[in-house]
């Protein structure tokens, strides 16, 4: 169900997706682990070539495929707002939850580990836990993107606001491709066959 009523069909609504990549704006902040959403967003657009467009709240590309729209949000409100941006494009285009997709950094899993749930909490994540308090409901999609723990008591902060290193970098773009075939696979082929498909470890080591 919408979190809002909404005069569009119902497959009207159910053909548009909104994809949202958590991140913060910034040259600073541009390779780091936290922005991971962003990079898999930003490589989702080149490789349908579609240019971002800075609007309220975000910068937002749009582009179709097999007859669905799919809209893509990469927050400008910083991570910890994120959920100011959500709410009001979702609610500007309509949305259903169940239609909304939210990637993200996940100190839980292991580098390079994709995870994608209907629902869930928001595991500790400022992001995730203030799009929660803005649509009044765990009851998204999201697309968890493992960066590891490598980090200390207490530096968790300091470690996902720092880049990747060097052996994670030479890694990094099969698991951004990766991870935007699985968000195209989601709004074409559903979340169910998306999960079998996509879950699970990225093959880093394959060349």
């Amino acid at each position: 169900m919408p979190i809002w009523p909404f005069k569009r069909s119902q497959q009207q609504s159910m053909n548009t997706f909104l994809i949202v990549g958590l991140g913060n704006i910034g040259i600073d902040y541009k390779n780091t682990r936290h922005n991971i959403g962003f990079t898999v967003l930003d490589a989702l657009s080149t490789l349908v070539k579609v240019s971002f467009s800075t609007m309220r709240y975000g910068n937002l590309a749009e582009m179709s495929h097999k007859g669905r729209k799919i809209i893509l949000l990469k927050p400008s409100t910083l991570m910890n707002r994120s959920g100011q941006a959500v709410h009001y494009w979702a609610k500007q285009k309509k949305m259903n939850t169940q239609n909304i997709l939210v990637i993200t950094d996940d100190v839980h899993l292991d580098f390079g580990y994709l995870r994608l749930r209907e629902q869930g909490s928001d595991g500790g994540h400022n992001g995730l836990r203030d799009i929660q308090e803005k649509l009044g409901s765990t009851k998204y999609p999201r697309l968890r993107i493992g960066v590891g723990s490598n980090f200390s008591k207490g530096r968790q902060a300091d470690y996902v606001l720092s880049n990747w290193n060097p052996d994670e970098q030479s890694k990094l773009p099969l698991i951004v491709d990766q991870a935007a075939k699985a968000v195209i696979h989601f709004a074409t082929q559903g979340l169910e066959q998306t999960m079998n498909l996509y879950n699970g470890h990225a093959k880093v080591n394959e060349g």
